[in-house]
């Protein structure tokens, strides 16, 4: 599955520095968030077995891609 989005973007360089807990790319005057977010969304992702990456460009915005293994139903209680 693939979300994107038309804000800020960033830089290609920190595609996997951006999934660091509390790692922002700007100063908290500039823009909110505590930088926990994208690192939260890779643990939950990473514990049912999938990956997730980001694309983006300064300015233009940035893609998530994740990934998730698919589970055949088990029948009985879901």
């Amino acid at each position: 599955m693939i979300v994107a989005d038309n804000g800020i973007g960033f830089d290609m360089a920190y595609g996997e520095q951006i999934f660091e807990v509390f790692k922002r790319l700007h100063g908290r005057g500039e823009f909110e968030g505590t930088g926990m977010g994208l690192a939260i969304c890779r643990k939950i992702v990473e514990r049912h077995g999938g990956s997730i990456a980001a694309q983006g460009a300064e300015g233009k915005g940035a893609q998530f891609r994740f990934d998730l293994p698919f589970a055949a139903a088990r029948g009985g209680d879901a």
